[in-house]
């Protein structure tokens, strides 16, 4: 009798463990991997958003041929992620339009949510960054990016694979409120640029040929880049043969000195810079980063701002030896 008694409690207490576990498995790290995600796949608290869209030549229809068991699909382009005002595309919502946007796929106060690209390029993982760093901005903290996304998910588990529509998930009680310690506005980077002792480093994530106006994106009205800003092309963050962000020892070299002094991230339309806000601000620790999701849309709106596009002596002699 007493044996069964102390199995019985013994049982107790194990199964007790295991809920604790689950509980508290989904401790929100800026990034977890396919592994991690398996093994916490049944807490509570997890809410995993699939974000495939036409960036990444994926969508709704192909989330339904496959996708992480009860995962729900928001599409980042079409659901309201980013927002056009005033004919500026990429803008952040409002805080109406992200509460309305995060319940309706059942984000509550407590979720940990799992943002999941589709895992095929830098910018496709922009998409993710751009979610996370949205989520931050609106105070909410328990937030993680599938590093490697749906492609090392479903090389990873091919047997942990739904296909077909989720369940509806229950609308979410979560409550947005707009915090500006990781948002810059137009304003705010005018006023960096006037101030010519200014230390704030203005991080172009574009690629080089848009950094020096030799080409540009079609909404921004006149080529160039912000006068004093520094090129860091996003991709050089990520790691193509993997799929996935670099190692944080390659993370590190590649930013140097700029993981340490305030930062402003800007590119066409905000979704490049946040890749460098998204390492720079969450892997390498860099608390003083903003991001500037207006970027040169909004900024070559009015043609009185300062512009440059002209290769200084410096450059021009770097590259003839690079060419040579």
């Amino acid at each position: 009798m007493k044996q069964i008694v102390y199995n019985s409690i013994i049982a107790f207490f194990a199964s007790l463990v295991t809920l604790l576990n689950l509980s508290f498995a989904a401790a929100s790290t800026p990034l977890v991997s396919s592994e991690w995600l398996s093994k916490n796949l049944e807490a509570s608290d997890l809410l995993i958003i699939d974000l495939r869209n036409s960036i990444d030549g994926g969508g709704y229809e192909t989330y339904l041929e496959g996708h992480i068991p009860g995962s729900i699909h928001s599409d980042y382009m079409k659901a309201g992620w980013r927002v056009a005002r005033n004919g500026i595309p990429g803008l952040i919502p409002s805080e109406k339009e992200f509460q309305k946007l995060a319940r309706s796929i059942g984000v509550n106060q407590n979720s940990h949510v799992i943002l999941v690209p589709a895992g095929v390029s830098s910018t496709d993982f922009g998409s993710s960054a751009r979610a996370y760093w949205t989520f931050k901005s609106f105070g909410h903290e328990k937030v993680s990016i599938l590093n490697g996304g749906w492609t090392n998910w479903k090389k990873t588990y091919p047997s942990q694979i739904e296909t077909g529509a989720p369940i509806a998930p229950l609308t979410g009680n979560f409550v947005a409120s707009l915090a500006t310690n990781d948002y810059i506005d137009t304003n705010g980077v005018e006023q960096i640029v006037k101030d010519k002792s200014s230390q704030v480093i203005l991080l172009d994530g574009r690629p080089e040929k848009q950094f020096w106006g030799e080409e540009k994106h079609p909404k921004v009205l006149a080529a160039g880049h912000i006068p004093g800003a520094k090129l860091l092309t996003q991709s050089e963050a990520y790691d193509e043969i993997n799929n996935s962000l670099k190692q944080i020892e390659a993370l590190d070299e590649i930013y140097g000195d700029i993981s340490e002094k305030p930062v402003v991230s800007y590119c066409n339309t905000g979704h490049w810079a946040a890749m460098n806000w998204f390492v720079l601000s969450e892997l390498l620790g860099n608390k003083n980063v903003l991001l500037y999701d207006g970027s040169m849309v909004e900024w070559t709106q009015d043609s009185t701002r300062p512009l440059v596009k002209e290769k200084s002596n410096f450059m021009k002699i770097k590259e003839f030896f690079r060419l040579g």
